[in-house]
């Protein structure tokens, strides 16, 4: 396996980042998470704005873009498989033990990893935590992920692949990893980017290609809703089936199987929508 870190490819074996990176000690980093299929990412010009964006955000120098397709499409190159996880990572780089930065400059590496077709349909939980819809990182894709990685243990030990939050005034917000839309009266919401979540590549290709309303919604819409789907670079739409102890025994249900069939078709016709 070749991956590309700071300049060229190296083998994964052999490749090393200082053990001093200020993405390792204190998070100060950003990511992107792409889905390559047969070799070609999918939406790369979307997610590589919002690398920008988040490294803006972070008060990161921006990253060479040219760059960075250069990279992704030499992992790429060197890796072939029918669809992988394609992750461009991008953080402060050697630097003190503190959260002051140091003046090495950046650290970019880029990795890929097989992965297979989700499910259509999942189970999810609801967590006691929430999102702070109005902390420094929000909106950020940052590699500050551990209450994601607590959340989404928490979600495995209860038999599901994601776990729902709300953010700090009760309203629904995201997932781990994902957005979440929900049903009501047959017509499709999903929470706006004001709620704090982060501003899915997914998530904006499904309200775009799907009409989707963005609503302000309480958690407990997740008690009433007729249906409910999950979005993310890797999940395009999957359908929950089970929220917490509630079933929707017909998920997908018309609408969802709908919004799965237009974003198949949709992405299938355009590899950089």
């Amino acid at each position: 396996m070749k991956i590309w870190l700071d300049g060229g490819l190296q083998d994964i074996g052999s490749a090393r980042v200082s053990v001093l990176d200020h993405g390792l000690t204190v998070g100060d980093g950003i990511f992107e998470t792409v889905k390559a299929v047969d070799g070609r990412p999918f939406a790369l010009t979307r997610h590589l704005d919002r690398l920008t964006r988040s490294a803006r955000g972070l008060g990161l120098p921006d990253p060479d873009l040219d760059e960075v397709r250069r990279a992704c499409a030499a992992v790429l190159d060197a890796n072939p498989m029918p669809l992988g996880r394609l992750r461009i990572t991008y953080t402060g780089g050697h630097g003190p033990l503190g959260s002051d930065r140091g003046e090495h400059g950046t650290t970019l590496v880029v990795a890929l990893g097989e992965t297979a077709r989700r499910p259509d349909t999942t189970a999810v939980i609801t967590v006691p935590w929430t999102r702070n819809e109005r902390g420094a990182l929000t909106g950020l894709k940052t590699t500050s992920y551990a209450e994601n990685v607590v959340a989404l243990a928490r979600a495995r030990e209860r038999g599901a692949t994601e776990a729902l939050f709300a953010n700090t005034v009760g309203q629904l917000c995201e997932g781990t990893g994902s957005n979440v839309f929900v049903v009501l009266d047959g017509t499709l919401h999903t929470p706006p980017v004001s709620s704090g979540c982060l501003a899915g590549i997914t998530r904006a290709l499904a309200v775009e290609w799907t009409g989707a309303e963005e609503t302000d919604l309480p958690l407990d819409v997740l008690d009433r809703a007729e249906e409910i789907f999950l979005t993310s670079t890797l999940r395009d739409v999957q359908a929950v089936h089970r929220v917490d102890d509630r079933e929707l025994p017909a998920a997908p249900g018309p609408v969802t199987a709908k919004a799965m069939r237009v974003f198949d078709e949709r992405s299938a016709a355009d590899l950089d929508p």
